[in-house]
């Protein structure tokens, strides 16, 4: 059996460089799918816009009418690559789509998905939420066999492996090929009108079902079943295959189960959106148990407790809440935020900050001030607001971080740095209180960002501890120079 590419529109340039070919960072993304529900296209679309916020460099939608699949996918936000005359032209009652997370010098088209390829069982789509951690080596044996690749993602190995295997129905395929990979991925594929929801066997990556008059509902967060109107079902659990055709379900052979769950941790520090409802627990009620905990751990005399807006604001609350210290808006975000013709001086370092954040000049002079955020990465946009909220005349500005530090790069699908990159990997606490120009620094403890959620079983932490489950065969063979895996 073999696949061979489908054509497909799209906006944008395309610009590939060898070294874009190589590799490049991997990124979040978020997916949905729709099965057995008229304008499936339409409602994908929705759901995708209420997913933006896990990838803003392109969309793809892939909609399924009469076994034919039509594609639409293109570089830039959700509403800018459909109009009402794109979505009218993807007909059908099953559909699939995706918005990817914005890497550095990677191609915003080449890559975008859903994957479609013209396929022996019939036109066959995949939206891949997550990383794989053998692709670089699948890959190799792939291309050794005589598969042509047309993207430089991870996520095309799963159609080369679907295709090449050798059992006899598409059922079995599938299983087979996921069964060949590690790492994490989060799965909406479709074969025909037929879709399958895949989850990893640790479970990294969110997905849920939920269903919506006679059919059914994949997501990545349940804010999209919420946009659509559609109730929660459960999550699709860890290791399944779980096949959707309309309104029926079919659970397929399991793939190999790990030991322990491995939900990512960061959904709930930073990624998944606060009203969102992930591994059944809410994303808003987690980050505010990470900002009590944090108060508990780093407590400090201050008049106020700010956010950095929007992501920290939970988080914040928490710590508010248990301090007893009034929380305030003192920063306030520009929403509206992209790519502007305008250059900045090199000399300008603060520009991109200023245009993402304002501070509340009422609100901080004069005062002490406690600057609540979810997480700290590379610190260049911290720098940068401390300087502002000392410029609007704070008296003193103390930083409380609810996570840990990021001290390793993330192998399973989150955009994270180099540790050479990453300023706690670089810098002690102490150091980085001083970099940052902050009068005290506190993170939150790795146990007690853990005890928050140990109610709800074991979590990944690999990018705080540097305990990866997965294996990194790709790095470990050589592949991934640096500590960058391919794109996914």
């Amino acid at each position: 059996m073999t696949s061979k590419p489908f054509p497909q529109t799209h906006q944008g340039p395309v610009d590939v460089s060898a070294s874009q070919l190589d590799e490049g960072p991997h990124e979040e993304c978020g997916i949905v799918g729709l099965s057995g529900i008229d304008d499936a296209a339409q409602l994908a679309f929705l759901g995708l816009y209420s997913l933006q916020h896990r990838g803003q460099e392109s969309a793809g939608i892939c909609a399924l009418a009469d076994g034919e699949a039509r594609l639409h996918k293109g570089a830039g936000l959700v509403a800018d690559v459909f109009s009402a005359d794109v979505l009218k032209g993807l007909p059908g009652r099953t559909a699939v789509g995706h918005v990817r997370y914005s890497t550095a010098g990677g191609s915003a088209v080449v890559n975008a998905q859903p994957i479609v390829v013209r396929y022996a069982e019939g036109d066959l789509a995949v939206a891949h939420n997550g990383n794989l951690t053998n692709a670089h080596d699948l890959k190799k044996q792939l291309v050794g066999e005589g598969a042509i690749f047309q993207t430089t993602s991870d996520s095309e190995v799963i159609v080369h492996l679907i295709a090449r295997s050798r059992e006899k129905t598409i059922d079995g395929q599938i299983v087979d090929a996921f069964r060949q990979v590690e790492g994490a991925f989060s799965i909406a594929l479709t074969v025909g009108e037929v879709m399958y929801a895949i989850c990893d066997p640790r479970g990294y990556r969110p997905l849920v079902l939920g269903r919506l008059e006679e059919g059914h509902v994949l997501a990545s967060e349940t804010c999209a079943l919420d946009i659509l109107g559609a109730e929660f079902v459960r999550n699709i659990e860890r290791g399944e295959v779980l096949r959707i055709e309309g309104g029926a379900l079919q659970n397929l052979p399991e793939l190999a189960t790990a030991e322990s769950a491995a939900p990512c941790i960061f959904e709930l520090v930073y990624f998944a959106r606060p009203d969102s409802h992930l591994w059944d627990i809410s994303v808003d009620g987690a980050r505010r148990g990470f900002g009590r905990r944090l108060a508990e751990e780093h407590p400090v005399e201050a008049d106020a407790v700010v956010a950095v807006p929007d992501s920290a604001n939970s988080a914040a609350l928490g710590y508010s809440e248990r301090s007893g210290i009034p929380f305030e808006l003192g920063l306030l975000r520009n929403h509206y935020v992209g790519r502007t013709f305008i250059q900045p001086s090199q000399a300008d370092r603060d520009f991109g900050a200023r245009m993402k954040y304002n501070p509340v000049r009422e609100v901080l002079e004069g005062r002490r001030i406690i600057v609540v955020d979810d997480s700290l990465v590379r610190g260049t946009t911290v720098r940068s607001l401390v300087k502002f909220i000392r410029k609007a005349g704070a008296k003193e500005v103390h930083f409380r971080i609810a996570s840990p530090p990021v001290r390793f790069p993330c192998f399973y699908g989150i955009d994270m740095p180099s540790s050479e990159e990453l300023i706690g990997s670089r810098l002690s606490p102490d150091e980085i209180a001083a970099e940052l120009g902050v009068d005290s620094l506190g993170y939150l403890s790795l146990d007690g960002m853990l005890s928050v959620v140990s109610d709800n079983g074991s979590f990944c932490d690999a990018c705080f501890s540097g305990n990866y489950a997965a294996p990194l065969v790709d790095l470990d063979m050589g592949y991934l120079p640096g500590n960058h895996p391919i794109e996914c």
